[in-house]
């Protein structure tokens, strides 16, 4: 059965906006090669870090949720290890509510910025 994750991971300032989406596109193709569908994706972009990791103050964040199979989760953190583009990253299992409250706060989003339009 698959179960819906939340995946978080940062990614070192230093990169170039190439090397960003190539890194973003290597987890990508790790999930979808494996048979898991992405529900919802977020850049979140460089951000200040809580506290300085290896020595960096900033960091690239991307946020990806999605639908897998457990034995999937393993895999893909070990890419996030032996990636060195990789400073932190974390990953939850969503239950119910968390799922729900994901699927409101993107619906009021978007009904945000068709009022916007509007």
């Amino acid at each position: 059965m698959l179960k819906q994750y939340e995946t978080v991971f940062i990614m070192t300032p230093v990169l170039s906006e190439e090397q960003m989406k190539e890194a973003v596109s290597k987890y990508h193709k790790i999930l979808t090669d494996k048979g898991s569908e992405i529900v919802f994706e977020n850049n979140w972009g460089l951000r200040k870090l809580a506290y300085p990791i290896q020595k960096k103050s900033t960091g690239f964040y991307h946020l990806i949720e999605f639908k897998a199979k457990g034995e999937m989760i393993a895999e893909l953190e070990t890419a996030y290890k032996r990636d060195e583009r990789i400073l932190r990253f974390q990953t939850i299992v969503l239950d119910k509510h968390s799922i729900a409250y994901n699927e409101k706060k993107r619906s009021d989003k978007s009904n945000q910025v068709k009022k916007a339009e509007v």
